[in-house]
């Protein structure tokens, strides 16, 4: 199996040009078939995301991830600017932990959809991820689950929401930008939005991990990998 995992993240770093002068190189005799090569990358995958997926879903996995880290709507931007002008900036902040909490709490129900997305590649599907750009894996899991996932997301972000009050900490600070003088009122909806920004956070973790995976050096864990790679170096 790690002969095949190699062989897999080996198409997964060399680039089309430069493909058939690795393979070339390969030592013969691998044996590796279609069937073995889909279920490589099957694997692959689901380390990838089972080891990202699991960070976001712990405590500030959002929260103090720059990357991914859930700020306000635009339309609110202005809302957090003019609570910490007044010196109301624990309110601003405690709004704001809250969004990136809801989606903590949504990503834990991430994995299964993954995984069952997961299964379902074919050879064909594998073939052109593992011959695709730095985050083609990542596009078709994005193809293959985002309406899924917003559909689990949403209600447990809604959940959330009503568990620790946000609603009203929301009305709370809507309420006093909006009664400020020379402001126009906002309303949005938070829910669909903390929902999309979430997925797009899950969508940029795996991202991150699949270009690791094709390019980072430390990822040559075995003898063929480091051979391989060193073609690029």
């Amino acid at each position: 199996m790690k002969r095949i995992l190699a062989f897999i993240l080996l198409f997964q770093l060399a680039g089309c040009a430069e493909l058939q002068q690795v393979v070339n190189q390969l030592p013969q005799g691998t044996g590796i078939g279609n069937a073995e090569i889909a279920q490589g990358l099957r694997e692959a995958l689901n380390m990838g995301i089972e080891k990202q997926v699991n960070k976001l879903a712990l405590e500030n996995g959002f929260f103090k991830n720059e990357l991914v880290k859930i700020l306000l709507p635009e339309e609110l931007q202005k809302v957090d600017k003019t609570l910490r002008d007044i010196g109301l900036s624990s309110l601003a902040d405690e709004g704001l932990k809250i969004l990136n909490r809801a989606a903590e709490d949504a990503v834990g129900e991430a994995t299964p959809i993954f995984v069952d997305a997961v299964k379902g590649i074919t050879f064909n599907d594998a073939k052109q991820i593992l011959l695709g750009n730095d985050n083609a894996a990542t596009q078709y899991l994005q193809q293959a689950t985002k309406t899924q996932l917003y559909n689990k997301f949403n209600p447990i972000i809604k959940n959330s929401f009503q568990k620790v009050g946000a609603d009203k900490i929301w009305t709370n600070i809507i309420t006093k930008y909006n009664n400020l003088p020379l402001t126009n009122d906002v309303n949005p909806d938070l829910t669909d939005y903390t929902t999309n920004q979430a997925l797009s956070g899950v969508y940029t973790m795996i991202a991150v991990e699949e270009k690791e995976i094709r390019t980072k050096v430390s990822s040559r864990t075995t003898d063929l990998l480091k051979k391989v790679f060193a073609l690029q170096d």
